[in-house]
């Protein structure tokens, strides 16, 4: 059986080009654009997204009692591979975008996997203090202006119970192909040592890049709690 757990519906007030205004907010959707989103999880499919990942599920060292949330889930292929890599863990997707999360909703019911998708933000996460064991985010991070990746790092720090850890992978690499790769406004904080003095502004600790894929300056990033 599958199980949309606590999924906030709000109404989508206004659309303005690749960006959204949702209660008063803004994002970016998970294909940057609503008519892309059909295509998202066939170029994932195609570029072996998955197997980019398991590397970096697999350093999480996640218990099968731990408490796990994926923020800005998209369509949810980090959120299933969490769940059927560690099925006795609890499992939670968030995500602004209501469409992204359909299709998540789609994804786990074909697959009979429990997960529980809720809609929201993740500057503003809708979970007590110490809630979730790890917390993890999949090239969700440079679609955040400055002051939102500061609060978003804050948020994950309160959910996240003393020794936690948060489990990231974007686009950045070192600041210089940073600047190579990516010269959009998206990506000017997106940089491997601003990612690395946010995490520890916002109280991380052992805040470290694990791994870096130089193609497109792809970076992990894991900070403990």
């Amino acid at each position: 059986m599958w199980l949309t757990g606590a999924v906030r519906h709000r109404s989508m007030d206004n659309m303005t080009g690749n960006r959204h205004t949702h209660a008063n907010q803004h994002f970016v959707p998970a294909a940057g654009h609503d008519w892309l989103l059909p295509f998202y999880d066939p170029v994932w499919a195609l570029l072996g997204g998955s197997s980019h990942l398991k590397a970096f599920v697999a350093r999480a060292e996640i218990e099968p009692d731990h408490n796990v949330l994926e923020i800005g889930c998209g369509t949810g292929n980090l959120t299933l591979m969490l769940k059927r890599s560690h099925p006795e863990a609890r499992v939670v997707g968030l995500d602004p975008d209501p469409k992204a999360l359909a299709r998540a909703r789609a994804k786990a019911a074909r697959a009979a996997v429990t997960i529980e998708l809720d809609q929201g933000f993740s500057q503003e996460l809708p979970y007590p203090d110490a809630s979730f064991d790890r917390v993890f985010s999949s090239f969700m991070f440079h679609h955040l202006d400055l002051p939102t990746k500061e609060a978003t790092l804050r948020e994950v720090g309160r959910v996240l119970v003393p020794g936690g850890s948060l489990h990231l992978v974007d686009f950045g690499g070192p600041a210089r192909l940073n600047r190579l790769f990516h010269s959009g406004r998206q990506l000017r904080d997106n940089a491997e040592d601003r990612v690395l003095t946010l995490m520890r502004e916002a109280g991380f600790g052992n805040a470290e890049a694990v791994q870096h894929r130089l193609l497109g300056g792809i970076t992990q990033y894991r900070a403990c709690a």
